[in-house]
């Protein structure tokens, strides 16, 4: 459809409102005369695109903000990786250990970013709602792609709850059944990261000059995931820059092509095609989407 708009104007000439004695002028008139004419056009031969406009969630939508069920696990989550710390730290005082720890620690920071990476990877591009245990957190990648910003506007619970809920379920048996300070450096430092790692990648779609001063730092420092960075992950076809803790293995990760061969070994081997294969966008809807509100 083409709208054409057709604008006339008439003008009154103006000498003809001035007066010609010297008593008080009279105002000035203007006539505007405007009118709209609409040609259609249709194109026989070429398919009509659908477009279909659509609100981005806004910041007080109630699927943004956090329950006391989920500032629950969020709770519950921190004290079982809390208690996880406590054990590795006073069992290095009582063994007189401190480099074992210290380097499972970073071990277990170190795998975390991989850990986040996979688990990226196969949210982005597998199942859906109706996938068993993670259908939530597919979906809410799929909302992630098409505003990428929501996951600033989410509480803090809201954010973490999800995986919180999982480190609780699976330190709490480590923290009941071992006290080895070497075992804790690691599953404390691994599953922090892990819990935390929504609130790194809502930091990595912060704006600067509103994050906190000692997380830009982290992040100019490559202990986070940076703003910049992680861009890349949603520009071509959201298949590359998967990790979001420190993002130390995207590198690694995409020029060796690892999860494009993953991907085409689970396609051989069951005929399952990533939804990265589809393009940008057309693996979220299968309609355009237009966005009236940009960040």
């Amino acid at each position: 459809m083409v709208v054409h708009l057709q604008t006339k104007l008439t003008l009154s000439p103006i000498t003809k409102n001035i007066p010609t004695s010297h008593h008080r002028p009279s105002l000035l008139r203007l006539r505007v005369t405007c009118s709209v004419t609409t040609t259609t056009k249709t194109h026989s031969n070429r398919e009509t695109e659908k477009l279909v406009v659509v609100n981005p969630p806004l910041s007080n939508d109630q699927t943004l903000q956090s329950t006391w069920s989920h500032r629950f696990w969020v709770a519950a989550g921190c004290t079982t990786v809390f208690a996880s710390l406590l054990k590795s730290i006073t069992g290095g005082f009582a063994s007189h250990l401190w480099l074992e720890p210290a380097l499972a620690g970073f071990g277990g920071y170190i795998l975390a970013d991989l850990g986040s990476g996979v688990y990226h990877w196969a949210t982005d591009n597998y199942g859906n709602e109706s996938t068993p245990v993670v259908g939530i957190h597919i979906e809410d990648s799929k909302g992630h792609h098409k505003w990428p910003w929501t996951i600033t506007r989410r509480q803090f619970a809201n954010n973490l709850h999800f995986l919180a809920r999982g480190v609780t379920f699976t330190v709490l048996p480590l923290d009941l059944a071992f006290n080895d300070p070497v075992v804790h450096g690691f599953v404390s430092t691994f599953a922090f990261c892990v819990l935390f790692c929504p609130q790194f990648h809502a930091w990595a779609h912060g704006t600067k000059s509103k994050l906190p001063r000692l997380v830009v730092a982290f992040q100019d420092m490559g202990l986070l995931v940076s703003r910049t960075h992680h861009v890349n992950h949603h520009r071509a076809s959201y298949n590359n820059n998967y990790c979001v803790v420190s993002g130390v293995w995207n590198k690694v990760l995409d020029e060796s092509n690892f999860f494009e061969a993953l991907e085409m070994v689970l396609y051989l081997q069951l005929g399952v095609r990533p939804r990265s294969w589809a393009g940008p966008n057309s693996e979220w809807s299968e309609e355009t989407v237009i966005s009236n509100n940009n960040n």
